[in-house]
Protein backbone atom coordinates (compact mmCIF):
# COMPACT_ATOMS: atom_id res chain seq x y z
CA UNK A 1 0.00 0.00 0.00
CA UNK A 2 1.77 3.72 -1.00
CA UNK A 3 2.03 5.81 1.94
CA UNK A 4 0.20 8.94 2.05
CA UNK A 5 3.45 10.68 0.72
CA UNK A 6 3.86 8.36 -1.89
CA UNK A 7 0.21 9.48 -2.58
CA UNK A 8 0.62 13.07 -2.29
CA UNK A 9 3.25 12.85 -5.41
CA UNK A 10 1.36 10.91 -7.86
CA UNK A 11 -2.10 11.97 -6.88
CA UNK A 12 -2.27 15.70 -5.76
CA UNK A 13 -2.57 18.24 -8.36
CA UNK A 14 0.21 20.71 -7.19
CA UNK A 15 0.78 24.77 -7.79
CA UNK A 16 4.41 23.88 -7.76
CA UNK A 17 7.20 21.37 -8.83
CA UNK A 18 8.79 21.61 -5.73
CA UNK A 19 6.32 21.48 -2.48
CA UNK A 20 8.08 21.60 1.01
CA UNK A 21 6.81 17.91 1.30
CA UNK A 22 5.87 18.23 5.15
CA UNK A 23 3.99 15.98 6.13
CA UNK A 24 1.74 16.62 9.24
CA UNK A 25 -0.40 14.55 11.04
CA UNK A 26 -2.25 16.04 13.74
CA UNK A 27 -1.91 20.24 15.21
CA UNK A 28 -2.48 21.79 18.30
CA UNK A 29 -2.14 25.59 19.15
CA UNK A 30 0.74 26.67 17.68
CA UNK A 31 2.73 23.56 16.73
CA UNK A 32 2.41 20.81 14.05
CA UNK A 33 3.79 17.31 14.40
CA UNK A 34 4.80 14.85 11.83
CA UNK A 35 4.49 11.19 11.46
CA UNK A 36 7.52 10.30 14.13
CA UNK A 37 6.34 12.68 16.44
CA UNK A 38 8.44 16.05 15.10
CA UNK A 39 7.75 19.43 16.20
CA UNK A 40 7.05 22.24 14.58
CA UNK A 41 6.01 25.50 15.23
CA UNK A 42 3.98 27.48 12.83
CA UNK A 43 5.03 30.90 11.71
CA UNK A 44 2.49 31.21 9.19
CA UNK A 45 -0.56 30.36 10.80
CA UNK A 46 -1.58 28.86 7.80
CA UNK A 47 -0.97 32.51 6.06
CA UNK A 48 -3.23 34.08 8.59
CA UNK A 49 -5.73 31.64 8.57
CA UNK A 50 -5.01 30.14 12.46
CA UNK A 51 -5.38 32.75 14.35
CA UNK A 52 -6.35 31.13 17.39
CA UNK A 53 -3.86 28.11 16.27
CA UNK A 54 -4.74 24.68 15.68
CA UNK A 55 -7.19 22.36 16.84
CA UNK A 56 -9.07 25.51 19.40
CA UNK A 57 -11.23 23.46 21.66
CA UNK A 58 -14.33 26.04 21.25
CA UNK A 59 -13.93 25.97 17.93
CA UNK A 60 -13.53 21.83 17.21
CA UNK A 61 -17.01 21.92 19.79
CA UNK A 62 -18.62 24.43 17.72
CA UNK A 63 -17.95 22.41 14.65
CA UNK A 64 -18.79 18.98 15.81
CA UNK A 65 -22.28 20.39 17.26
CA UNK A 66 -23.00 21.93 13.92
CA UNK A 67 -21.94 18.82 11.84
CA UNK A 68 -24.66 16.79 13.94
CA UNK A 69 -27.31 19.50 13.58
CA UNK A 70 -27.13 19.85 10.07
CA UNK A 71 -25.15 20.52 7.01
CA UNK A 72 -25.75 21.39 3.54
CA UNK A 73 -29.29 22.49 3.27
CA UNK A 74 -29.84 24.47 -0.08
CA UNK A 75 -27.85 26.90 -1.71
CA UNK A 76 -26.79 30.04 -0.07
CA UNK A 77 -29.41 32.79 0.97
CA UNK A 78 -32.63 30.69 0.80
CA UNK A 79 -32.81 29.63 3.85
CA UNK A 80 -32.76 31.19 7.20
CA UNK A 81 -29.26 28.61 9.05
CA UNK A 82 -28.31 29.83 12.49
CA UNK A 83 -24.68 29.66 12.32
CA UNK A 84 -24.86 32.77 9.05
CA UNK A 85 -27.29 34.73 10.66
CA UNK A 86 -25.49 34.97 14.18
CA UNK A 87 -21.78 35.09 11.98
CA UNK A 88 -23.49 38.14 10.08
CA UNK A 89 -24.95 39.81 12.96
CA UNK A 90 -21.53 39.71 15.17
CA UNK A 91 -19.47 40.97 12.43
CA UNK A 92 -21.81 44.15 11.75
CA UNK A 93 -22.12 44.77 15.30
CA UNK A 94 -18.28 45.26 15.02
CA UNK A 95 -18.10 47.12 11.67
CA UNK A 96 -18.77 50.56 11.01
CA UNK A 97 -22.96 51.00 10.01
CA UNK A 98 -22.55 51.11 6.68
CA UNK A 99 -20.81 47.82 6.48
CA UNK A 100 -23.95 45.77 7.55
CA UNK A 101 -24.70 43.31 4.96
CA UNK A 102 -22.89 40.38 4.59
CA UNK A 103 -22.43 37.89 1.33
CA UNK A 104 -21.15 34.97 2.29
CA UNK A 105 -18.62 32.78 -0.13
CA UNK A 106 -16.02 30.01 -0.04
CA UNK A 107 -12.85 31.66 -0.12
CA UNK A 108 -11.05 34.98 -0.69
CA UNK A 109 -10.80 34.82 -4.36
CA UNK A 110 -14.69 34.48 -4.09
CA UNK A 111 -15.33 37.13 -2.21
CA UNK A 112 -13.04 39.47 -4.31
CA UNK A 113 -14.84 37.99 -7.26
CA UNK A 114 -18.17 39.10 -5.73
CA UNK A 115 -16.94 42.65 -4.74
CA UNK A 116 -16.09 43.57 -8.58
CA UNK A 117 -19.21 42.48 -9.90
CA UNK A 118 -20.85 44.59 -6.89
CA UNK A 119 -19.74 47.30 -7.75
CA UNK A 120 -19.85 46.81 -11.79
CA UNK A 121 -23.56 46.01 -10.71
CA UNK A 122 -23.92 49.54 -8.49
CA UNK A 123 -22.50 51.64 -10.72
CA UNK A 124 -23.18 50.73 -13.70
CA UNK A 125 -19.23 51.07 -14.57
CA UNK A 126 -16.50 48.64 -15.90
CA UNK A 127 -13.00 49.75 -14.92
CA UNK A 128 -11.31 48.42 -11.98
CA UNK A 129 -8.07 49.82 -10.03
CA UNK A 130 -5.83 47.89 -8.25
CA UNK A 131 -1.99 48.01 -6.84
CA UNK A 132 0.76 46.63 -8.19
CA UNK A 133 2.34 43.75 -6.29
CA UNK A 134 -1.22 43.15 -4.79
CA UNK A 135 -2.35 39.57 -4.53
CA UNK A 136 -6.08 39.38 -4.15
CA UNK A 137 -6.79 35.40 -5.62
CA UNK A 138 -5.99 33.41 -8.53
CA UNK A 139 -9.46 33.27 -10.32
CA UNK A 140 -10.11 34.80 -13.36
CA UNK A 141 -11.63 38.32 -11.99
CA UNK A 142 -9.09 38.27 -9.23
CA UNK A 143 -6.16 37.43 -11.82
CA UNK A 144 -7.24 40.52 -13.37
CA UNK A 145 -6.09 42.74 -10.88
CA UNK A 146 -3.13 40.53 -9.58
CA UNK A 147 -0.56 43.04 -9.38
CA UNK A 148 2.24 40.81 -11.12
CA UNK A 149 2.53 40.14 -14.84
CA UNK A 150 4.88 36.67 -14.12
CA UNK A 151 1.49 35.04 -12.73
CA UNK A 152 -0.89 36.74 -15.06
CA UNK A 153 0.72 36.11 -18.87
CA UNK A 154 0.08 32.56 -19.16
CA UNK A 155 -3.78 32.96 -19.15
CA UNK A 156 -4.68 36.12 -21.27
CA UNK A 157 -6.94 37.47 -22.09
CA UNK A 158 -8.22 38.24 -18.54
CA UNK A 159 -11.07 40.82 -18.03
CA UNK A 160 -10.63 44.22 -19.88
CA UNK A 161 -10.80 47.48 -18.14
CA UNK A 162 -7.93 46.89 -15.85
CA UNK A 163 -5.84 49.39 -14.49
CA UNK A 164 -2.91 48.90 -12.10
CA UNK A 165 -1.20 51.97 -10.25
CA UNK A 166 1.71 51.96 -7.71
CA UNK A 167 1.12 51.64 -3.89
CA UNK A 168 1.59 54.60 -1.60
CA UNK A 169 2.13 57.06 -5.66
CA UNK A 170 -0.70 60.18 -4.16
CA UNK A 171 -0.43 61.61 -8.08
CA UNK A 172 -1.30 58.17 -9.48
CA UNK A 173 -4.86 58.39 -7.69
CA UNK A 174 -5.22 60.69 -10.27
CA UNK A 175 -5.66 58.17 -12.76
CA UNK A 176 -8.93 57.04 -10.73
CA UNK A 177 -12.10 58.39 -12.52
CA UNK A 178 -15.57 58.72 -13.13
CA UNK A 179 -15.38 55.27 -15.37
CA UNK A 180 -13.86 53.50 -12.18
CA UNK A 181 -16.51 51.67 -10.81
CA UNK A 182 -13.52 49.98 -7.69
CA UNK A 183 -10.52 50.65 -6.35
CA UNK A 184 -9.44 47.55 -4.69
CA UNK A 185 -6.64 47.78 -2.13
CA UNK A 186 -4.87 45.86 0.38
CA UNK A 187 -4.57 47.97 3.61
CA UNK A 188 -1.52 46.22 4.31
CA UNK A 189 0.08 45.03 1.18
CA UNK A 190 0.63 41.46 2.06
CA UNK A 191 2.31 39.38 -0.92
CA UNK A 192 4.64 41.94 -1.87
CA UNK A 193 6.12 41.46 1.33
CA UNK A 194 4.14 43.23 3.98
CA UNK A 195 4.21 47.00 2.57
CA UNK A 196 2.49 49.18 5.62
CA UNK A 197 0.72 52.25 3.78
CA UNK A 198 2.36 55.98 4.24
CA UNK A 199 0.74 58.32 6.12
CA UNK A 200 -2.65 59.30 5.18
CA UNK A 201 -2.11 57.67 1.63
CA UNK A 202 -5.41 55.70 2.77
CA UNK A 203 -7.23 58.88 3.32
CA UNK A 204 -6.28 60.48 0.24
CA UNK A 205 -7.48 56.81 -2.08
CA UNK A 206 -11.16 57.46 0.06
CA UNK A 207 -11.35 60.98 -0.83
CA UNK A 208 -10.63 60.18 -4.73
CA UNK A 209 -13.03 57.52 -4.41
CA UNK A 210 -15.65 60.21 -2.75
CA UNK A 211 -15.08 62.43 -5.48
CA UNK A 212 -15.31 60.06 -8.71
CA UNK A 213 -18.00 57.99 -7.08
CA UNK A 214 -16.03 54.39 -7.23
CA UNK A 215 -16.07 52.40 -4.42
CA UNK A 216 -13.54 51.40 -2.27
CA UNK A 217 -12.67 47.98 -1.75
CA UNK A 218 -10.75 46.52 0.88
CA UNK A 219 -8.79 43.40 0.87
CA UNK A 220 -8.86 42.29 4.31
CA UNK A 221 -8.15 38.72 3.79
CA UNK A 222 -4.94 38.33 5.23
CA UNK A 223 -4.87 41.96 7.60
CA UNK A 224 -8.63 40.80 8.93
CA UNK A 225 -9.08 39.26 12.85
CA UNK A 226 -6.63 41.30 14.77
CA UNK A 227 -3.50 40.69 12.22
CA UNK A 228 -1.98 43.99 12.75
CA UNK A 229 -3.81 45.19 15.96
CA UNK A 230 -7.26 46.19 15.82
CA UNK A 231 -9.99 43.55 14.64
CA UNK A 232 -9.40 45.00 11.08
CA UNK A 233 -6.28 46.97 9.76
CA UNK A 234 -8.26 49.55 8.14
CA UNK A 235 -9.90 50.82 11.73
CA UNK A 236 -6.51 51.96 12.61
CA UNK A 237 -6.49 54.28 9.67
CA UNK A 238 -9.76 55.49 9.92
CA UNK A 239 -10.71 55.18 6.46
CA UNK A 240 -14.28 53.65 5.88
CA UNK A 241 -14.28 51.04 2.86
CA UNK A 242 -17.95 50.56 0.53
CA UNK A 243 -16.90 46.96 0.38
CA UNK A 244 -14.63 45.12 2.62
CA UNK A 245 -13.50 41.70 1.92
CA UNK A 246 -12.83 38.78 4.37
CA UNK A 247 -11.57 35.33 4.02
CA UNK A 248 -8.35 32.74 5.71
CA UNK A 249 -9.63 33.56 9.19
CA UNK A 250 -13.39 34.37 8.95
CA UNK A 251 -13.56 30.74 9.28
CA UNK A 252 -10.95 29.99 11.87
CA UNK A 253 -9.64 26.91 10.20
CA UNK A 254 -12.69 26.27 8.09
CA UNK A 255 -13.03 27.55 4.27
CA UNK A 256 -14.97 30.68 4.15
CA UNK A 257 -14.98 33.90 2.89
CA UNK A 258 -17.42 37.25 2.79
CA UNK A 259 -17.80 40.35 1.12
CA UNK A 260 -19.34 43.14 3.29
CA UNK A 261 -21.25 46.10 1.72
CA UNK A 262 -24.11 48.46 3.06
CA UNK A 263 -27.71 47.21 2.48
CA UNK A 264 -28.41 49.59 -0.16
CA UNK A 265 -25.47 48.61 -2.43
CA UNK A 266 -25.78 45.06 -1.81
CA UNK A 267 -29.29 45.05 -2.79
CA UNK A 268 -28.21 45.73 -6.26
CA UNK A 269 -27.49 41.90 -6.72
CA UNK A 270 -30.97 41.05 -5.80
CA UNK A 271 -32.52 42.17 -8.98
CA UNK A 272 -32.44 43.08 -13.12
CA UNK A 273 -31.21 40.25 -12.59
CA UNK A 274 -32.42 38.17 -10.26
CA UNK A 275 -29.85 36.24 -8.35
CA UNK A 276 -27.46 38.40 -9.64
CA UNK A 277 -24.66 36.69 -7.48
CA UNK A 278 -25.23 32.63 -6.47
CA UNK A 279 -22.72 30.22 -5.05
CA UNK A 280 -24.35 26.67 -3.48
CA UNK A 281 -21.85 26.16 -0.83
CA UNK A 282 -21.08 29.92 0.34
CA UNK A 283 -21.89 30.38 3.93
CA UNK A 284 -21.79 26.23 4.60
CA UNK A 285 -23.53 26.42 8.03
CA UNK A 286 -20.17 24.26 9.75
CA UNK A 287 -17.95 26.81 8.77
CA UNK A 288 -19.95 29.81 9.23
CA UNK A 289 -20.14 28.21 13.02
CA UNK A 290 -16.39 27.27 13.37
CA UNK A 291 -16.35 31.19 12.53
CA UNK A 292 -18.59 32.21 14.97
CA UNK A 293 -17.06 30.71 17.65
CA UNK A 294 -13.75 32.20 16.65
CA UNK A 295 -14.77 35.26 16.92
CA UNK A 296 -16.23 34.83 19.95
CA UNK A 297 -13.21 34.11 21.39
CA UNK A 298 -11.56 36.95 19.74
CA UNK A 299 -13.64 39.31 20.91
CA UNK A 300 -13.09 38.13 24.51
CA UNK A 301 -9.14 38.05 24.43
CA UNK A 302 -8.14 40.63 22.08
CA UNK A 303 -7.29 42.77 24.55
CA UNK A 304 -5.23 40.22 26.35
CA UNK A 305 -3.47 38.90 23.40
CA UNK A 306 -0.78 42.02 23.60
CA UNK A 307 -0.46 41.99 19.50
CA UNK A 308 2.04 45.10 19.66
CA UNK A 309 4.08 43.81 22.73
CA UNK A 310 4.41 40.59 20.71
CA UNK A 311 5.69 42.32 17.98
CA UNK A 312 8.32 43.85 19.83
CA UNK A 313 9.58 41.15 21.61
CA UNK A 314 10.39 39.58 17.94
CA UNK A 315 12.05 42.71 16.54
CA UNK A 316 14.13 42.87 19.62
CA UNK A 317 14.70 39.09 19.33
CA UNK A 318 16.11 39.08 15.87
CA UNK A 319 18.04 41.57 15.57
CA UNK A 320 20.65 40.15 13.45
CA UNK A 321 23.34 41.38 10.98
CA UNK A 322 21.45 38.79 8.71
CA UNK A 323 18.21 40.61 8.57
CA UNK A 324 18.32 44.03 6.67
CA UNK A 325 14.94 45.22 8.15
CA UNK A 326 11.85 43.90 9.81
CA UNK A 327 8.86 45.24 7.96
CA UNK A 328 4.92 45.16 9.27
CA UNK A 329 3.04 45.59 11.76
CA UNK A 330 1.83 43.15 14.74
CA UNK A 331 2.42 39.42 13.78
CA UNK A 332 1.93 40.64 10.52
CA UNK A 333 6.31 41.00 9.96
CA UNK A 334 8.52 40.38 7.05
CA UNK A 335 12.52 39.59 8.04
CA UNK A 336 14.27 41.14 4.87
CA UNK A 337 17.14 38.67 3.82
CA UNK A 338 18.26 40.16 1.05
CA UNK A 339 19.11 36.94 -1.40
CA UNK A 340 16.27 34.96 -2.96
CA UNK A 341 19.29 31.70 -2.54
CA UNK A 342 19.63 32.53 0.56
CA UNK A 343 16.02 32.94 1.69
CA UNK A 344 15.20 29.24 0.42
CA UNK A 345 18.21 27.65 1.99
CA UNK A 346 17.07 29.95 5.41
CA UNK A 347 13.21 28.33 5.18
CA UNK A 348 14.36 24.58 4.75
CA UNK A 349 17.42 24.93 7.24
CA UNK A 350 14.61 26.21 9.31
CA UNK A 351 12.33 23.35 9.35
CA UNK A 352 15.33 21.17 10.15
CA UNK A 353 15.03 23.49 13.44
CA UNK A 354 11.39 22.91 13.94
CA UNK A 355 10.05 26.32 12.56
CA UNK A 356 7.70 26.53 9.52
CA UNK A 357 7.94 29.82 7.77
CA UNK A 358 7.06 30.83 4.30
CA UNK A 359 8.19 33.45 1.94
CA UNK A 360 5.87 35.40 0.01
CA UNK A 361 4.57 35.71 -3.59
CA UNK A 362 5.90 39.07 -5.20
CA UNK A 363 8.96 38.93 -2.50
CA UNK A 364 11.42 36.36 -2.76
CA UNK A 365 13.99 37.79 -0.11
CA UNK A 366 12.28 37.80 2.84
CA UNK A 367 10.26 35.41 5.17
CA UNK A 368 7.03 35.83 6.83
CA UNK A 369 6.50 36.03 10.29
CA UNK A 370 2.76 36.10 10.81
CA UNK A 371 2.13 33.16 14.15
CA UNK A 372 -0.89 32.02 15.97
CA UNK A 373 -2.46 35.10 17.67
CA UNK A 374 -2.35 32.89 20.19
CA UNK A 375 1.55 31.99 20.80
CA UNK A 376 3.21 33.13 24.09
CA UNK A 377 6.54 35.00 24.85
CA UNK A 378 7.81 31.23 25.92
CA UNK A 379 7.23 30.18 22.49
CA UNK A 380 8.30 33.52 20.86
CA UNK A 381 11.62 33.12 22.53
CA UNK A 382 12.27 29.80 21.80
CA UNK A 383 11.01 30.13 18.36
CA UNK A 384 13.06 33.39 17.49
CA UNK A 385 16.26 31.71 19.14
CA UNK A 386 15.85 28.68 16.47
CA UNK A 387 15.49 31.57 13.68
CA UNK A 388 18.57 33.72 15.17
CA UNK A 389 20.75 29.79 15.13
CA UNK A 390 19.31 29.27 11.39
CA UNK A 391 20.72 33.04 10.60
CA UNK A 392 23.79 32.02 11.99
CA UNK A 393 24.97 29.04 9.78
CA UNK A 394 23.70 30.99 6.69
CA UNK A 395 26.89 33.68 7.52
Amino acid sequence: MLSDRQLFQRHIGKPSANPLNLEIVRASGVWMYGPSGEKYLDLAAGISVSYLGHNHPVVVAAVQEQAARYMHLMVYGEYVQSPQVRLAGLLARNLPETLDSVYFVNSGSEAIEGAMKLARRYTGRTESVAFKNAYHGSTQGALSIMGAEQYKQAFRPLLPDIRLIDFNDVEALDLISEKTACVVAEPVQGEAGIVLPAESFLQKLREKCNETGALLVFDEVQTGFCRTGPLFAFQETKTIPDILVLAKGLGCGMPLGAFISSSSVMQSLSHDPALGHITTFGGHPVSCAAGLAGLEVLLQMKDSLMIHEKEMQIRKALSHPMLREIRGRGLMLAAELGEGEVLQKFVRKAIEKGVVTDWFLFNDTSFRISPPLIITPEEIEWTTRRLAETLDELK
